[in-house]
Protein backbone atom coordinates (compact mmCIF):
# COMPACT_ATOMS: atom_id res chain seq x y z
CA UNK A 1 0.00 0.00 0.00
CA UNK A 2 1.46 3.34 -0.87
CA UNK A 3 1.49 5.61 2.56
CA UNK A 4 0.08 9.13 3.08
CA UNK A 5 2.90 10.94 4.55
CA UNK A 6 6.59 10.91 6.54
CA UNK A 7 6.86 11.88 10.35
CA UNK A 8 10.06 12.89 11.75
CA UNK A 9 11.79 11.38 14.27
CA UNK A 10 13.98 13.10 16.95
CA UNK A 11 16.84 11.89 15.06
CA UNK A 12 15.89 13.54 12.04
CA UNK A 13 15.39 10.54 10.04
CA UNK A 14 12.01 9.97 8.67
CA UNK A 15 9.36 7.53 8.98
CA UNK A 16 6.02 6.72 7.02
CA UNK A 17 2.76 7.21 8.10
CA UNK A 18 0.21 4.75 7.09
CA UNK A 19 -3.03 6.87 6.89
CA UNK A 20 -4.64 4.56 8.42
CA UNK A 21 -3.45 4.99 12.07
CA UNK A 22 -4.78 8.35 12.25
CA UNK A 23 -6.91 8.52 15.59
CA UNK A 24 -9.05 11.18 17.14
CA UNK A 25 -8.25 12.63 20.81
CA UNK A 26 -9.83 15.17 21.93
CA UNK A 27 -11.51 16.53 19.12
CA UNK A 28 -8.43 16.45 17.56
CA UNK A 29 -6.76 14.26 14.75
CA UNK A 30 -3.75 12.42 15.49
CA UNK A 31 -1.13 9.81 13.81
CA UNK A 32 -0.26 7.13 15.93
CA UNK A 33 3.18 6.78 14.65
CA UNK A 34 3.83 10.29 14.75
CA UNK A 35 2.39 11.16 18.34
CA UNK A 36 5.06 12.70 20.74
CA UNK A 37 4.69 9.91 22.80
CA UNK A 38 6.63 8.33 19.98
CA UNK A 39 9.37 11.00 20.56
CA UNK A 40 8.90 12.30 17.15
CA UNK A 41 7.38 15.78 15.95
CA UNK A 42 3.65 15.54 15.37
CA UNK A 43 1.65 16.03 12.32
CA UNK A 44 -1.47 16.15 13.65
CA UNK A 45 -4.93 16.83 11.05
CA UNK A 46 -6.22 20.33 11.58
CA UNK A 47 -9.53 20.63 13.58
CA UNK A 48 -12.66 20.79 11.71
CA UNK A 49 -13.31 18.26 9.11
CA UNK A 50 -15.44 19.84 6.05
CA UNK A 51 -19.08 19.52 6.05
CA UNK A 52 -20.22 16.18 5.68
CA UNK A 53 -17.78 13.91 5.94
CA UNK A 54 -17.19 11.37 8.63
CA UNK A 55 -14.10 11.04 10.95
CA UNK A 56 -13.80 7.76 8.51
CA UNK A 57 -14.23 9.85 4.94
CA UNK A 58 -11.45 12.00 6.26
CA UNK A 59 -8.68 9.23 6.81
CA UNK A 60 -8.83 8.16 2.89
CA UNK A 61 -5.39 7.91 2.61
CA UNK A 62 -3.24 7.92 -0.89
CA UNK A 63 -3.24 4.13 -0.92
CA UNK A 64 -6.47 3.56 -0.36
CA UNK A 65 -7.58 6.22 -3.13
CA UNK A 66 -5.55 4.12 -5.43
CA UNK A 67 -7.14 1.16 -4.14
CA UNK A 68 -10.95 2.57 -4.92
CA UNK A 69 -9.22 3.24 -8.81
CA UNK A 70 -7.50 0.27 -9.33
CA UNK A 71 -10.26 -0.57 -11.39
CA UNK A 72 -11.31 2.40 -13.65
CA UNK A 73 -10.70 3.14 -17.04
CA UNK A 74 -10.11 6.74 -15.93
CA UNK A 75 -6.98 6.79 -13.35
CA UNK A 76 -6.48 10.44 -11.53
CA UNK A 77 -3.47 9.22 -9.12
CA UNK A 78 -1.32 8.56 -11.51
CA UNK A 79 1.51 11.33 -11.58
CA UNK A 80 5.34 11.39 -10.66
CA UNK A 81 7.13 14.53 -9.23
CA UNK A 82 8.35 14.52 -12.76
CA UNK A 83 5.26 14.95 -14.21
CA UNK A 84 4.10 17.53 -11.28
CA UNK A 85 7.13 19.80 -11.85
CA UNK A 86 6.07 20.23 -15.69
CA UNK A 87 2.75 21.06 -14.52
CA UNK A 88 4.61 23.73 -12.36
CA UNK A 89 6.99 24.71 -15.44
CA UNK A 90 4.39 25.21 -17.66
CA UNK A 91 2.15 27.33 -15.50
CA UNK A 92 5.51 29.31 -13.87
CA UNK A 93 7.70 29.70 -16.94
CA UNK A 94 4.48 31.46 -19.08
CA UNK A 95 3.72 34.19 -20.66
CA UNK A 96 3.43 36.74 -17.86
CA UNK A 97 6.73 36.70 -17.76
CA UNK A 98 7.47 39.45 -20.67
CA UNK A 99 5.56 41.31 -18.10
CA UNK A 100 8.62 42.14 -15.82
CA UNK A 101 10.07 44.61 -18.35
CA UNK A 102 8.13 46.87 -17.65
CA UNK A 103 7.19 46.82 -14.16
CA UNK A 104 11.14 46.87 -13.36
CA UNK A 105 10.77 50.24 -15.82
CA UNK A 106 8.39 51.65 -12.92
CA UNK A 107 9.97 50.03 -9.91
CA UNK A 108 13.67 50.35 -11.24
CA UNK A 109 16.11 47.97 -12.03
CA UNK A 110 17.60 46.72 -8.06
CA UNK A 111 14.35 47.36 -6.80
CA UNK A 112 12.67 45.14 -9.55
CA UNK A 113 15.33 42.08 -9.10
CA UNK A 114 14.58 42.04 -4.84
CA UNK A 115 11.32 41.77 -5.48
CA UNK A 116 11.59 38.89 -7.21
CA UNK A 117 13.59 37.53 -5.38
CA UNK A 118 11.07 38.28 -2.26
CA UNK A 119 8.16 37.15 -3.79
CA UNK A 120 9.45 33.76 -5.00
CA UNK A 121 11.23 32.67 -1.81
CA UNK A 122 7.71 33.67 0.08
CA UNK A 123 5.92 31.50 -2.46
CA UNK A 124 8.41 28.38 -2.28
CA UNK A 125 8.13 28.57 1.69
CA UNK A 126 4.03 29.28 1.41
CA UNK A 127 3.44 27.03 -1.03
CA UNK A 128 5.59 24.32 1.49
CA UNK A 129 3.05 25.07 3.96
CA UNK A 130 0.33 24.17 1.19
CA UNK A 131 2.05 20.58 0.54
CA UNK A 132 2.56 19.81 4.21
CA UNK A 133 -1.36 20.79 4.90
CA UNK A 134 -2.48 18.39 2.06
CA UNK A 135 -0.05 15.81 3.58
CA UNK A 136 -2.09 15.86 7.00
CA UNK A 137 -5.20 16.13 4.77
CA UNK A 138 -4.54 13.01 2.02
CA UNK A 139 -8.57 13.67 1.34
CA UNK A 140 -8.14 17.41 0.11
CA UNK A 141 -8.91 17.37 -3.52
CA UNK A 142 -8.61 21.73 -4.42
CA UNK A 143 -8.19 24.75 -2.42
CA UNK A 144 -12.05 24.84 -1.96
CA UNK A 145 -11.27 21.82 0.49
CA UNK A 146 -8.59 23.62 2.27
CA UNK A 147 -10.38 26.65 2.74
CA UNK A 148 -12.99 25.33 4.31
CA UNK A 149 -10.75 23.54 6.50
CA UNK A 150 -8.63 26.17 7.80
CA UNK A 151 -11.82 28.63 8.69
CA UNK A 152 -13.64 25.92 11.48
CA UNK A 153 -15.66 23.49 8.38
CA UNK A 154 -18.05 26.80 7.90
CA UNK A 155 -19.84 26.15 4.39
CA UNK A 156 -20.11 29.38 3.76
CA UNK A 157 -16.44 29.54 3.25
CA UNK A 158 -16.06 26.87 0.82
CA UNK A 159 -18.82 28.33 -1.17
CA UNK A 160 -16.72 31.45 -1.02
CA UNK A 161 -13.27 29.91 -1.94
CA UNK A 162 -14.91 28.16 -4.52
CA UNK A 163 -16.32 31.22 -6.29
CA UNK A 164 -13.05 32.81 -6.14
CA UNK A 165 -11.14 29.73 -7.23
CA UNK A 166 -13.10 29.97 -10.67
CA UNK A 167 -12.88 33.37 -11.09
CA UNK A 168 -9.19 33.56 -11.01
CA UNK A 169 -8.85 30.39 -13.06
CA UNK A 170 -11.72 31.74 -15.80
CA UNK A 171 -9.61 35.05 -15.60
CA UNK A 172 -6.39 33.03 -16.49
CA UNK A 173 -8.01 31.91 -19.19
CA UNK A 174 -9.29 34.74 -20.47
CA UNK A 175 -6.10 36.27 -20.32
CA UNK A 176 -4.94 33.91 -22.59
CA UNK A 177 -7.67 34.51 -25.41
CA UNK A 178 -6.75 37.94 -25.39
CA UNK A 179 -3.35 37.29 -25.86
CA UNK A 180 -4.67 34.81 -28.62
CA UNK A 181 -6.27 37.42 -30.32
CA UNK A 182 -3.08 39.88 -29.72
CA UNK A 183 -1.23 36.72 -31.61
CA UNK A 184 -3.26 36.36 -34.48
CA UNK A 185 -3.57 40.33 -35.31
CA UNK A 186 0.32 40.18 -34.84
CA UNK A 187 0.83 37.82 -37.64
CA UNK A 188 -1.88 38.97 -39.70
CA UNK A 189 -1.64 42.36 -39.19
CA UNK A 190 -5.62 42.38 -38.09
CA UNK A 191 -6.98 41.12 -41.29
CA UNK A 192 -9.82 39.74 -38.74
CA UNK A 193 -12.01 41.76 -36.15
CA UNK A 194 -10.08 41.60 -32.97
CA UNK A 195 -13.88 39.45 -31.74
CA UNK A 196 -13.33 36.98 -34.08
CA UNK A 197 -10.03 36.54 -33.04
CA UNK A 198 -10.69 36.32 -29.79
CA UNK A 199 -13.65 33.88 -30.37
CA UNK A 200 -11.12 31.43 -32.81
CA UNK A 201 -8.49 30.88 -29.99
CA UNK A 202 -11.30 30.18 -27.25
CA UNK A 203 -13.03 27.30 -29.69
CA UNK A 204 -8.89 25.89 -30.57
CA UNK A 205 -8.56 26.43 -26.68
CA UNK A 206 -11.91 24.49 -26.08
CA UNK A 207 -10.58 21.14 -28.08
CA UNK A 208 -7.19 21.63 -26.25
CA UNK A 209 -9.00 20.90 -23.03
CA UNK A 210 -10.20 17.96 -23.31
CA UNK A 211 -8.43 15.46 -21.58
CA UNK A 212 -9.46 14.26 -18.38
CA UNK A 213 -6.32 13.70 -15.99
CA UNK A 214 -2.96 15.93 -15.25
CA UNK A 215 -0.76 12.67 -16.37
CA UNK A 216 -2.04 13.34 -19.95
CA UNK A 217 -1.38 17.08 -19.78
CA UNK A 218 2.01 16.73 -18.27
CA UNK A 219 3.32 15.98 -21.54
CA UNK A 220 1.71 19.21 -23.07
CA UNK A 221 2.95 20.51 -19.98
CA UNK A 222 6.50 19.82 -20.80
CA UNK A 223 6.50 21.11 -24.41
CA UNK A 224 5.11 24.56 -23.49
CA UNK A 225 7.93 25.33 -20.62
CA UNK A 226 10.83 24.07 -23.27
CA UNK A 227 8.92 26.30 -26.00
CA UNK A 228 8.14 29.30 -23.33
CA UNK A 229 11.95 29.59 -22.79
CA UNK A 230 12.90 29.47 -26.12
CA UNK A 231 10.47 32.41 -27.00
CA UNK A 232 11.88 34.65 -23.89
CA UNK A 233 15.56 33.62 -24.81
CA UNK A 234 14.92 34.77 -28.00
CA UNK A 235 13.30 38.07 -27.30
CA UNK A 236 16.60 38.91 -24.71
CA UNK A 237 18.79 38.02 -27.67
CA UNK A 238 17.02 40.15 -30.35
CA UNK A 239 16.48 42.70 -27.79
CA UNK A 240 20.50 42.99 -27.02
CA UNK A 241 21.21 42.74 -30.92
CA UNK A 242 18.96 45.33 -32.78
CA UNK A 243 19.90 48.29 -33.35
CA UNK A 244 17.35 50.37 -31.48
CA UNK A 245 13.69 49.17 -30.05
CA UNK A 246 10.44 49.92 -31.33
CA UNK A 247 9.69 53.66 -31.56
CA UNK A 248 12.84 55.01 -31.46
CA UNK A 249 13.06 58.48 -32.57
CA UNK A 250 10.12 58.19 -34.02
CA UNK A 251 6.94 60.74 -33.54
CA UNK A 252 4.54 58.35 -32.55
CA UNK A 253 7.51 55.75 -30.62
CA UNK A 254 8.11 55.80 -26.86
CA UNK A 255 5.86 56.64 -23.98
CA UNK A 256 5.18 59.30 -21.11
CA UNK A 257 6.52 62.14 -23.32
CA UNK A 258 9.80 60.31 -23.49
CA UNK A 259 9.61 60.24 -27.33
CA UNK A 260 13.34 60.26 -28.28
CA UNK A 261 16.65 58.96 -27.89
CA UNK A 262 18.28 55.97 -26.41
CA UNK A 263 16.91 53.41 -23.84
CA UNK A 264 16.57 55.03 -20.05
CA UNK A 265 17.32 52.49 -17.79
CA UNK A 266 16.29 53.92 -14.05
CA UNK A 267 18.20 51.74 -11.74
CA UNK A 268 15.59 53.33 -8.70
CA UNK A 269 11.86 54.57 -9.01
CA UNK A 270 11.81 57.91 -11.02
CA UNK A 271 11.26 60.67 -8.70
CA UNK A 272 7.09 61.30 -8.33
CA UNK A 273 6.38 57.65 -9.33
CA UNK A 274 2.70 57.25 -8.04
CA UNK A 275 0.97 54.57 -5.83
CA UNK A 276 -1.00 53.19 -8.75
CA UNK A 277 1.56 52.57 -10.92
CA UNK A 278 4.13 51.62 -8.37
CA UNK A 279 1.15 48.76 -7.09
CA UNK A 280 0.73 47.45 -10.86
CA UNK A 281 3.74 46.76 -11.31
CA UNK A 282 4.42 45.14 -8.16
CA UNK A 283 1.16 42.76 -8.92
CA UNK A 284 2.11 41.95 -12.42
CA UNK A 285 5.48 40.46 -10.51
CA UNK A 286 2.98 38.82 -7.89
CA UNK A 287 0.74 37.35 -10.20
CA UNK A 288 3.78 35.22 -12.38
CA UNK A 289 4.91 33.65 -9.21
CA UNK A 290 1.61 33.23 -7.11
CA UNK A 291 0.20 30.05 -8.35
CA UNK A 292 -0.45 27.75 -5.17
CA UNK A 293 -4.44 27.80 -6.21
CA UNK A 294 -3.51 24.84 -8.22
CA UNK A 295 -0.95 23.05 -6.13
CA UNK A 296 -3.58 21.38 -3.66
CA UNK A 297 -5.15 19.95 -6.98
CA UNK A 298 -1.86 18.55 -8.69
CA UNK A 299 -1.00 17.01 -5.01
CA UNK A 300 -4.46 15.13 -5.31
CA UNK A 301 -3.11 13.25 -8.31
CA UNK A 302 0.48 12.47 -7.31
CA UNK A 303 1.19 8.76 -6.71
CA UNK A 304 3.60 10.01 -3.77
CA UNK A 305 2.74 13.54 -2.61
CA UNK A 306 5.71 13.59 -0.45
CA UNK A 307 7.90 14.13 -3.05
CA UNK A 308 6.14 17.40 -4.21
CA UNK A 309 9.10 19.84 -2.80
CA UNK A 310 11.43 17.89 -5.63
CA UNK A 311 9.42 19.80 -8.20
CA UNK A 312 8.70 22.85 -5.97
CA UNK A 313 12.74 23.41 -5.43
CA UNK A 314 13.31 22.82 -9.14
CA UNK A 315 10.68 25.17 -10.60
CA UNK A 316 11.96 27.93 -8.34
CA UNK A 317 15.47 27.74 -9.03
CA UNK A 318 14.66 28.40 -12.76
CA UNK A 319 12.38 30.81 -12.27
CA UNK A 320 14.30 33.16 -10.31
CA UNK A 321 16.99 32.53 -13.09
CA UNK A 322 14.98 33.10 -16.02
CA UNK A 323 12.66 35.69 -14.76
CA UNK A 324 15.83 38.23 -13.26
CA UNK A 325 17.72 37.42 -16.51
CA UNK A 326 14.85 38.16 -19.18
CA UNK A 327 13.52 41.30 -17.19
CA UNK A 328 16.93 42.74 -16.84
CA UNK A 329 17.68 42.22 -20.47
CA UNK A 330 14.77 43.50 -22.18
CA UNK A 331 14.51 46.52 -20.04
CA UNK A 332 18.24 47.52 -20.29
CA UNK A 333 18.15 47.22 -23.81
CA UNK A 334 14.37 48.83 -24.39
CA UNK A 335 14.11 51.13 -21.49
CA UNK A 336 11.79 53.05 -19.64
CA UNK A 337 10.02 54.45 -22.65
CA UNK A 338 10.05 51.83 -25.07
CA UNK A 339 8.84 48.89 -22.91
CA UNK A 340 5.55 47.44 -23.51
CA UNK A 341 3.09 44.65 -21.60
CA UNK A 342 3.91 42.06 -23.08
CA UNK A 343 7.25 43.21 -24.24
CA UNK A 344 7.58 41.21 -27.69
CA UNK A 345 5.95 44.81 -28.65
CA UNK A 346 9.38 46.11 -27.74
CA UNK A 347 11.18 44.85 -30.45
CA UNK A 348 11.71 47.23 -33.47
CA UNK A 349 12.74 44.38 -35.98
CA UNK A 350 9.21 43.07 -37.01
CA UNK A 351 10.83 39.63 -37.74
CA UNK A 352 12.14 39.50 -34.76
CA UNK A 353 9.25 40.61 -32.91
CA UNK A 354 7.16 37.51 -34.76
CA UNK A 355 9.62 35.07 -34.61
CA UNK A 356 9.74 35.03 -30.69
CA UNK A 357 6.22 35.77 -30.32
CA UNK A 358 5.30 32.47 -32.22
CA UNK A 359 6.86 30.04 -29.84
CA UNK A 360 4.87 31.36 -27.37
CA UNK A 361 1.96 29.69 -28.94
CA UNK A 362 2.17 26.33 -26.98
CA UNK A 363 2.01 28.30 -23.85
CA UNK A 364 -0.83 30.73 -25.04
CA UNK A 365 -2.62 27.64 -25.43
CA UNK A 366 -1.53 25.21 -22.61
CA UNK A 367 -1.88 27.71 -19.62
CA UNK A 368 -5.16 28.59 -20.37
CA UNK A 369 -6.28 24.51 -21.46
CA UNK A 370 -4.35 23.98 -17.62
CA UNK A 371 -6.88 26.43 -15.51
CA UNK A 372 -9.67 25.39 -17.33
CA UNK A 373 -8.74 21.96 -16.86
CA UNK A 374 -8.62 22.63 -13.01
CA UNK A 375 -11.96 24.38 -12.73
CA UNK A 376 -13.76 21.47 -14.80
CA UNK A 377 -12.68 18.43 -12.25
CA UNK A 378 -13.50 20.67 -9.74
CA UNK A 379 -17.03 20.76 -10.67
CA UNK A 380 -17.19 17.91 -12.33
CA UNK A 381 -15.60 15.56 -9.69
CA UNK A 382 -18.40 16.89 -7.13
CA UNK A 383 -21.24 16.14 -9.68
CA UNK A 384 -20.08 12.65 -10.07
CA UNK A 385 -18.32 11.86 -7.02
CA UNK A 386 -18.95 7.87 -6.20
CA UNK A 387 -20.31 7.80 -9.63
CA UNK A 388 -18.99 5.13 -12.78
CA UNK A 389 -19.08 8.67 -14.69
CA UNK A 390 -16.01 9.83 -12.55
CA UNK A 391 -13.74 7.05 -13.19
CA UNK A 392 -15.02 5.46 -16.77
CA UNK A 393 -15.74 6.56 -20.27
CA UNK A 394 -19.50 7.27 -20.50
CA UNK A 395 -21.65 9.26 -22.97
CA UNK A 396 -23.37 11.49 -19.78
CA UNK A 397 -19.70 11.65 -18.08
CA UNK A 398 -17.87 12.94 -21.04
CA UNK A 399 -20.78 15.45 -22.10
CA UNK A 400 -21.16 16.85 -18.96
CA UNK A 401 -16.89 17.77 -18.90
CA UNK A 402 -17.36 18.96 -22.41
CA UNK A 403 -20.42 21.16 -20.79
CA UNK A 404 -18.44 22.61 -18.52
CA UNK A 405 -15.24 23.65 -20.43
CA UNK A 406 -17.67 25.42 -22.69
CA UNK A 407 -19.44 27.20 -19.45
CA UNK A 408 -15.44 28.64 -18.86
CA UNK A 409 -14.34 29.18 -22.22
CA UNK A 410 -17.22 31.44 -22.80
CA UNK A 411 -16.67 33.03 -19.79
CA UNK A 412 -13.24 33.44 -20.87
CA UNK A 413 -13.75 35.05 -23.76
CA UNK A 414 -16.36 37.49 -22.15
CA UNK A 415 -13.80 38.57 -19.84
CA UNK A 416 -11.00 38.83 -22.78
CA UNK A 417 -13.37 41.15 -24.51
CA UNK A 418 -14.64 43.90 -21.26
CA UNK A 419 -10.86 44.04 -20.12
CA UNK A 420 -8.79 44.51 -23.20
CA UNK A 421 -5.16 45.65 -21.72
CA UNK A 422 -3.03 42.73 -20.39
CA UNK A 423 -1.00 44.52 -17.56
CA UNK A 424 -4.24 45.77 -15.52
CA UNK A 425 -5.86 42.43 -16.21
CA UNK A 426 -2.75 40.57 -15.10
CA UNK A 427 -2.90 43.28 -11.99
CA UNK A 428 -6.85 42.70 -11.19
CA UNK A 429 -6.58 38.73 -10.91
CA UNK A 430 -3.26 39.53 -8.69
CA UNK A 431 -5.17 41.97 -6.24
CA UNK A 432 -8.37 39.81 -6.16
CA UNK A 433 -7.21 36.46 -6.44
CA UNK A 434 -3.40 36.17 -5.29
CA UNK A 435 -4.16 38.19 -1.85
CA UNK A 436 -5.96 34.70 -0.67
CA UNK A 437 -3.78 31.65 -2.84
CA UNK A 438 -0.93 33.65 -2.23
CA UNK A 439 -0.41 34.72 1.24
CA UNK A 440 -3.72 34.84 3.71
CA UNK A 441 -4.26 31.19 3.19
CA UNK A 442 -0.94 29.99 4.14
CA UNK A 443 -0.54 32.48 6.81
CA UNK A 444 -3.30 30.93 8.69
CA UNK A 445 -2.74 27.09 7.61
CA UNK A 446 0.70 27.30 9.55
CA UNK A 447 -0.83 28.48 12.54
CA UNK A 448 -3.66 26.04 12.61
CA UNK A 449 -1.11 23.02 12.01
CA UNK A 450 1.42 24.65 14.89
CA UNK A 451 -1.53 24.84 17.15
CA UNK A 452 -2.75 21.10 16.04
CA UNK A 453 0.68 20.00 16.68
CA UNK A 454 1.48 21.77 20.25
CA UNK A 455 -1.54 22.76 21.53
CA UNK A 456 -3.04 26.15 22.61
CA UNK A 457 -0.12 27.39 23.81
CA UNK A 458 2.01 26.49 21.18
CA UNK A 459 3.79 29.81 20.68
CA UNK A 460 5.43 29.75 23.92
CA UNK A 461 6.39 25.76 23.38
CA UNK A 462 8.34 26.16 20.80
CA UNK A 463 9.91 29.25 21.79
CA UNK A 464 11.68 31.68 19.72
CA UNK A 465 10.78 29.43 16.74
CA UNK A 466 6.86 29.31 17.17
CA UNK A 467 7.47 33.21 17.96
CA UNK A 468 9.48 34.10 14.89
CA UNK A 469 7.29 31.94 12.52
CA UNK A 470 4.27 33.64 14.27
CA UNK A 471 5.48 37.09 13.42
CA UNK A 472 6.49 35.68 10.01
CA UNK A 473 3.12 34.71 8.96
CA UNK A 474 1.54 37.68 10.41
CA UNK A 475 3.41 39.16 8.02
CA UNK A 476 2.16 36.95 5.35
CA UNK A 477 -1.23 38.03 6.14
CA UNK A 478 -1.09 41.89 6.18
CA UNK A 479 0.89 41.43 2.82
CA UNK A 480 -2.42 40.03 1.66
CA UNK A 481 -4.58 41.89 2.91
CA UNK A 482 -2.32 45.06 1.71
CA UNK A 483 -2.88 43.31 -1.88
CA UNK A 484 -6.54 42.98 -1.45
CA UNK A 485 -7.11 46.70 -0.78
CA UNK A 486 -4.74 48.83 -2.07
CA UNK A 487 -4.17 46.95 -4.75
CA UNK A 488 -7.20 46.18 -5.97
CA UNK A 489 -7.85 49.99 -5.71
CA UNK A 490 -4.78 50.49 -7.48
CA UNK A 491 -5.61 48.53 -10.78
CA UNK A 492 -9.12 50.20 -10.51
CA UNK A 493 -7.97 53.15 -10.95
CA UNK A 494 -5.41 52.34 -13.45
CA UNK A 495 -7.75 50.79 -15.44
CA UNK A 496 -10.14 54.44 -15.59
CA UNK A 497 -7.13 56.18 -16.29
CA UNK A 498 -6.27 54.14 -19.49
CA UNK A 499 -9.78 54.92 -20.70
CA UNK A 500 -9.79 58.78 -19.82
CA UNK A 501 -5.74 58.59 -21.71
CA UNK A 502 -6.69 57.17 -24.61
CA UNK A 503 -5.07 54.72 -24.32
CA UNK A 504 -7.16 51.34 -24.34
CA UNK A 505 -7.37 50.30 -28.45
CA UNK A 506 -10.90 50.95 -29.47
CA UNK A 507 -13.33 49.15 -26.24
CA UNK A 508 -14.99 46.35 -25.28
CA UNK A 509 -16.14 44.07 -27.81
CA UNK A 510 -13.80 45.72 -30.35
CA UNK A 511 -13.38 44.95 -34.08
CA UNK A 512 -9.91 47.24 -33.73
CA UNK A 513 -6.54 45.53 -33.95
CA UNK A 514 -4.76 44.99 -30.71
CA UNK A 515 -1.80 43.44 -32.45
CA UNK A 516 1.70 44.58 -31.14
Amino acid sequence: MALGRKGRNVDNTTHEIDPNSITKEGGQYYDAESHEEKGGRKMSRVAGVMGGESDQDSQLGVGKQLELEATNSIKYRTCSWQKTAALLFSEYICLAIMSFPYSYSVLGLVPGLIVTVVIAMSVLYTSLIVWEFCLRHPEIRDVCDVGQMLYFGWTWVWYFTAAMFLLNNTFIQGLHVLTGAKYLNTMSGGAVCTVGFSAIWAVLSFFSSLPRTFDTLSKLATLSAFFTFVSVLLAAIFAGIEAHPYGYNSPDGGKDGLMTGNPIVLVIPAAGTGFVSGMNAFLNISYTFIGQITIPSFIAEMKEPKDFPKALWAVTICEIIVFSLTASIVYVYTGTQYNTAPAFGSLGNELYKKVSFSFMIPTLIFLGVLYASVSARFVFFRIFEGTRHKGNHTVVGWATWAGILACTWIAAFIIAEVIPFFSDLLSLMSSLFDSFFGFIFWGTAYMRMRRADYGPGWLSKRGIRGISGFILNVILICIGLFMLTGGTYATCQSIVNNYKDGLVTGGPFTCASNGL
